[in-house]
């Protein structure tokens, strides 16, 4: 026996010696059985789905073993650390033995596949409560996904007074770097907050020439570059429909905003499309985005009280438009993937970093999928021209916001898998072919913290670092004037 299997077995936990055997896979929260985890992941803890009197686990890798229990499973970090690297390319065997009852059964033993395709050490993901009476009780949090370290990035209620509130969100990294990234603050002291390479900004991107102020972003691979869309967005309460709320834009567009320059520009301003969710391809020389075409009527004096009769007409195509690097000009829109001709509605869409795989959000209509209990995550082989649902990953629940790893091995994503109500991070690993691996939650110190946490997760998105800046002084930043912006009529070198 290895010293990790003695010195954990002399914790006082030790396999039981009489038991019965079950043909059956444990019952365990959240579901690890069978997954497949990076090398640097922190520990898998679990516990049993139910009232039981005692747990107890031996995770095996060859001759070596660690044994834990009690009334969760939570390996020591040091030790699975150990084990997950004597696994790499191979498999952690687990038994879980649970006494119920005062008697002992041995559950159907499962794997853990260690990849050596390692993981970006951060992610990051605004945290929300699901009621709109406090829901500016909200933060953009990071964690480490080598250990359970949590940390605020920025807290809403640092510029919230009384009932001048303010709303965050829509957090962004240039290339997964957390000294190059945005987020925006509505109402109260509202604006949009840049850093970059150590200096911080707040500006006003409002102009008479174009829709609102950049909503949902995008940078530009290596360019002093975001493109946004621009939207005038508007939100249903449902009583009866399944889907609580829908978020729709009455008008949206997409502008492009020079950091260096600190000038912005209209690139698409059709009335008749609602472009949205814009994301650059990793060589820097096209963007993709989604746009549905709606034309309202011709009487029409209130465009939202309109396309709230008409949600369901809103379907959603994938676009991309050409970037020329030399003139900074955009070309015309280009059709990648028609939703609509299959009565779908397709967006958020996201490139793998070594610009294969495209892969987005589908649902019966409309834009804010992360509402729709029917959206799944499809995947677009860029090469081949293959487009399926990616059924191996997606539930029979909401799946939606993704965001790639920085080594394309990795995909994140908000899933309602659980209990329909609440968007939790899952990952999983995609190989060569596409193919996605069983997804696994994000593991935490305590397997039972989503449960109790009951907020949701949003915008889960990887970076390399930490941000290191303070919340105080993102604070600092948003309580002084925002910074105007030149408009101009097309970008230029």
């Amino acid at each position: 026996m290895t010293a990790i299997a003695t010195m954990l077995a002399a914790c006082g936990h030790q396999i039981p010696a009489n038991y019965w055997e079950s043909d059956k896979l444990p019952n365990i929260y959240p579901d690890y059985t069978n997954v497949t985890v990076p090398i640097n992941m922190a520990p898998l803890t679990f516990q049993i789905d139910g009232k039981v009197d005692e747990v107890v686990a031996r995770l095996t890798v060859g001759d070596q073993e660690m044994i834990c229990g009690g009334d969760k499973i939570q390996p020591d970090a040091d030790d699975w650390r150990q084990l997950a690297e004597a696994a790499q390319g191979k498999d952690i065997q687990v038994e879980v033995y649970v006494k119920d009852n005062g008697n002992w059964t041995r559950y159907k033993p499962f794997s853990i596949y260690v990849s050596p395709d390692s993981i970006d050490a951060y992610i990051s993901y605004r945290l929300i409560p699901p009621s709109y009476v406090t829901y500016e009780e909200l933060t953009i949090n990071q964690r480490c996904l080598e250990n359970y370290d949590e940390s605020i990035i920025y807290d809403n209620l640092l510029c919230s007074e009384g009932a001048k509130g303010q709303c965050i969100n829509c957090h962004n990294y240039q290339q997964y770097n957390p000294e190059r990234m945005q987020f925006h603050a509505r109402q109260n002291m509202g604006g949009t907050v840049i850093a970059y390479d150590g200096s911080i900004k707040k500006i006003n991107m409002r102009n008479d020439s174009i829709l609102s102020a950049g909503v949902y972003p995008t940078w530009h691979p290596w360019l002093p570059l975001i493109v946004y869309s621009t939207n005038l967005t508007g939100q249903i309460f449902h009583s009866v429909n399944p889907n609580k709320i829908e978020v729709f834009d009455s008008e949206s567009d997409l502008i492009a905003y020079d950091v260096a320059k600190n000038e912005v520009t209209n690139i698409e301003k059709d009335p008749a499309e609602m472009e949205c969710f814009p994301f650059w391809a990793p060589d820097g020389k096209s963007i993709y985005y989604c746009s549905a075409h709606f034309e309202y009527s011709d009487t029409v004096s209130d465009k939202g009280k309109e396309f709230i009769t008409r949600t369901q007409e809103a379907k959603y195509n994938l676009y991309k438009k050409s970037f020329d690097l030399e003139t900074m000009q955009f070309g015309p829109r280009e059709l990648v993937f028609a939703a609509d001709s299959i009565d779908k509605s397709a967006t958020l869409p996201r490139i793998s970093p070594d610009g294969r795989y495209l892969m987005f959000t589908v649902a019966k209509y409309g834009i804010f999928h992360i509402w729709h209990h029917d959206a799944d995550l499809w995947l677009l082989d860029l090469q081949t021209g293959e487009v399926r649902c990616m059924e191996e990953i997606n539930s029979e629940d909401t799946e939606s916001y993704h965001s790639w790893s920085s080594n394309g091995k990795w995909v994140i994503f908000s899933s309602r898998r659980y209990d329909s109500n609440y968007t939790r991070p899952f990952i999983a690993h995609i190989d060569a072919d596409g193919r996605g691996s069983k997804p696994f939650e994000l593991p935490c110190a305590d397997p039972d913290h989503h449960r109790q946490l009951l907020k949701s997760y949003n915008v889960p998105e990887f970076m390399r670092g930490p941000v290191t800046i303070k919340p105080q002084h993102f604070a600092d930043v948003l309580k002084q004037d925002a910074e105007p912006v030149k408009y101009v009529s097309r970008l230029g070198k």
